[in-house]
């Protein structure tokens, strides 16, 4: 958001959380893209502020109740006030519980086993929620009608859209032809998991969709990825191993959608021009390059 349309954000977010019955009296940025993401202060809720006109609040509030109900390792919305959408201003503002991320201060960034453990737990306690989600193909859909477009990524060069375009096709296929696949986290990237003394916690359920647990995997570094073991849930069918060949294609196909997000003229990655041309390299170089490093939103 720009400068103007973050502060009436804000506004919007006080209001409301006063309104709940919160002490807020002023707010800090924890991040600002296409939604805003804003600490409440002295109350400590987390209000996510994105634009009326595009409504995912209630879904995820939803989900993320159902997913804390089974124990889930997520955040869950503040306990003070009702799990419900607020609209005001043009906006959709959903009330969070704060986890603060300095406050153990024997705490360690969380190991690749326990990154892997609490992935597995997400997905079991995800097979036992019956709410319908888009497939990954539809995320796939949306990068391919981005690249058809010349007015909406003028960046891209003809060469690169066709790699960009081919790469996804392909890789949307094949990955789509396995018959394993249930309902996922979408992008457990580092920027959607929080640490906290209980552990690993995902946040940013609005990216949820349907697909082979390989997909999720792709987001995580691989040797964290290595340890991945299913958990006990209900559907047994969730028992089986990753598959190698599939989460080396997931890996490139996560790639090859996170680049083409970058060229999209309304994209608000922080340094994304230089981040795009920098993952179109890997594209051109690795076929089943990660992009753990760099990447820490979508």
């Amino acid at each position: 958001m720009d400068s103007s349309r973050l502060s009436r954000a804000i506004t919007a977010a006080l209001e409301i959380a006063r309104a709940q019955g919160l002490d807020t009296l002023e707010a800090r940025v924890l991040s600002n893209s296409n939604k805003a993401v804003l600490l409440l202060l002295p109350s400590a809720v987390v209000a996510r502020v994105g634009p009326a006109d595009q409504p995912i609040a209630a879904y995820e509030l939803d989900l993320a109740v159902r997913l804390a109900d089974a124990d889930a390792p997520v955040v869950a919305p503040d306990p003070r006030v009702e799990p419900v959408a607020h609209l005001r201003d043009g906006f959709e503002v959903s009330l969070w519980s704060w986890v603060d991320p300095d406050g153990d201060p024997d705490r360690t960034p969380a190991a690749p086993a326990a990154l892997a453990e609490a992935l597995a737990h997400l997905h079991a306690a995800m097979r036992g929620i019956d709410l319908p989600a888009p497939r990954f193909t539809d995320r796939v859909r949306s990068a391919l009608d981005l690249l058809e477009d010349p007015e909406r990524s003028p960046r891209l060069r003809a060469p690169d859209r066709a790699l960009l375009r081919g790469t996804l096709v392909e890789l949307r296929d094949a990955v789509g032809s396995t018959s394993r696949e249930q309902l996922l986290h979408g992008e457990p990237h580092p920027g959607n998991i929080l640490h906290s003394p209980r552990g690993p916690l995902f946040i940013d359920l609005e990216t949820c969709c349907r697909g082979p647990v390989e997909f999720d995997l792709a987001h995580l570094p691989p040797e964290a990825a290595e340890h991945y073991r299913p958990a006990a849930g209900t559907d047994p069918g969730g028992s089986a191993l990753p598959d190698a060949t599939v989460l080396a294609q997931c890996r490139r196909l996560t790639l090859a959608l996170a680049t083409t997000w970058r060229f999209d003229v309304a994209d608000a990655f922080p340094d994304g021009e230089r981040v795009g041309e920098e993952w179109l390299g890997q594209l051109r170089r690795a076929p089943v390059s990660g992009i753990y490093e760099e990447r820490r939103d979508q």
